[in-house]
């Protein structure tokens, strides 16, 4: 009769568990859109990519290849990055060793004494401990024992929890490779601009020259009558205005060099470089290929992709915890008053298992609230994906027809300069022979001027171009 009880008693308490169990707050999981175009606009089909070229082949600067070496090294956030990885993979190793059996030991001695008029004492008082030996007053007690502790995984609530922390930790490794990309590409612009503004500088210091030997024909006419005070003091106030150019550009030129060496992890000094060269430069052809390769290609975008199925897989371990969770613990050990009977067997030994089966009946809403917020971070995660490929389209295709649309600009301006050139050295011929008023000459230097500094900074925009195609399709890293 008594075991029957037991056993109404035993299928009631499964019955109200697996009705714990069923009565989950349901969520929709969002799907991703990974469909993106077949091309570029107005690139055709090219499967070769750039992207996959290794940095060493696609920059070809030697002093520049240096930096970047330098900075792999000694990068702070790059080494940041490096611990946030040791971080996620030990976050990985905990969470494989929750579902693992855990043993330990234990050891211990205490000392007990109870009142005599207590149960436990009147007890101890009136039984032998041994046949013929009183029950020592007070009682010691000495003990070890092995202990282990297991949950059964049935609802991979656990080896899901590790698989998603182990696509985390995979999308950090991708973190880390994104970071690569932004700093090379980073110190490769840097590096361009730098060279721009060594030649803006060299530009300044000759049309230095230029306007200094204009002044002292004017100087020369003005003490022939031929013009007056107000064409002296124009010229020496175009003098003085180039002069406070050049110390501009030389202040921009010290931010660019401590930029890169903040780059590369180190104090400022002088960065080594080929500014002479700058002007013909020619950006190598880019393939950009197709953009279904930037799913393979960019970091951010395979970062993306890992968090999104770890968001996925935190939903599968949080709604394990509505359901039953099996828990088995056992132990074994001796334990005895003296020391001397600690390993006696059978007498001392001492063992025990166990098995528990626990679920949520009432008040759940910690965990309903835990499974929730899963779900909004798993369609967040959906989101971030999308924006993430829209964007590494998007930045590609900005790029490539920045490249195209530099290379034409660059053409112009460099007739330009050309045609600006021979009107300076026209105006001043025909100043010297007062058949040119002084302020043609001005306005043409002027121009001239500007027309070198637009034709400089259009080679930067190229040269930026030429960097940050390599960066949005993915260079760098591999």
């Amino acid at each position: 009769m008594k075991n029957n009880r037991n056993i109404k008693y035993a299928g009631l308490i499964c019955v109200l568990l697996s009705i714990a169990g069923c009565k989950t707050t349901s969520i929709v999981e969002k799907t991703e859109n990974k469909t993106v175009p077949e091309n570029y606009a107005d690139n055709g089909l090219d499967t070769l990519n750039t992207g996959k070229v290794q940095w060493r082949s696609y920059f070809t600067d030697e002093n520049l290849e240096n930096l970047i070496d330098i900075a792999l090294k000694n990068n702070q956030e790059l080494n940041i990055t490096l611990q946030e990885i040791e971080i996620a993979k030990s976050e990985v190793k905990a969470r494989k060793g929750e579902y693992l059996p855990f043993v330990g030991f234990s050891a211990g001695a205490d000392l007990t004494k109870s009142g005599r008029y207590t149960s436990t004492g009147s007890g101890e008082a009136t039984t032998d401990i041994m046949p013929g030996k009183e029950t020592p007053d007070p009682l010691p007690n000495y003990r070890f024992a092995l202990t282990s502790s297991w949950e059964i995984d049935i609802w991979n609530k656990l080896h899901n929890a590790k698989k998603a922390a182990l696509n985390r930790y995979l999308g950090s490794i991708e973190g880390k490779n994104f970071v690569i990309t932004n700093l090379i590409a980073e110190i490769a612009d840097s590096y361009y601009e730098l060279l721009a503004l060594d030649n803006q500088l060299e530009i300044t210091k000759q049309n230095i020259d230029i306007q200094t030997n204009a002044l002292k024909v004017v100087k020369i006419q003005k003490e022939a009558a031929r013009v007056n005070e107000l064409a002296v003091r124009r010229f020496e106030a175009q003098i003085l205005s180039t002069q406070s150019l050049q110390f501009d550009i030389q202040q921009q030129i010290t931010e660019t060099e401590n930029k890169i060496n903040f780059l590369l992890g180190r104090f400022p000094q002088k960065i080594a470089r080929s500014s002479n060269t700058f002007s013909t430069i020619t950006p190598a052809d880019i393939h950009a290929g197709v953009p279904s390769q930037l799913l393979e290609n960019r970091p951010d975008i395979k970062k993306a992709e890992m968090e999104l199925i770890a968001a996925k897989l935190d939903i599968k371990a949080t709604k394990a915890k509505f359901y039953p969770s099996l828990g088995i613990s056992a132990g074994i050990g001796y334990e005895a008053f003296n020391t001397k009977y600690l390993l006696t067997s059978p007498e001392s030994l001492l063992y025990s298992i166990a098995g528990d089966l626990v679920a949520p009946l009432i008040n759940r809403n910690a965990i309903k609230t835990e499974y929730l917020t899963a779900g909004a971070k798993q369609i967040q995660a959906v989101y971030n994906y999308e924006r993430t490929l829209v964007n590494a389209y998007i930045e590609v295709a900005n790029q490539l027809s920045k490249i195209q649309n530099t290379a034409k600009s660059y053409d112009l301006k460099s007739q330009q300069v050309d045609a600006l050139n021979e009107s300076v050295q026209i105006s001043n011929n025909l100043f010297s022979s007062a058949r040119a008023d002084y302020m043609e000459v001005l306005l043409t230097q002027k121009d001239a001027l500007e027309s070198k500094f637009e034709l400089i900074e259009t080679k930067k925009q190229q040269m930026n171009a030429f960097v940050n195609v390599y960066r949005a399709l993915g260079g760098g890293w591999n």
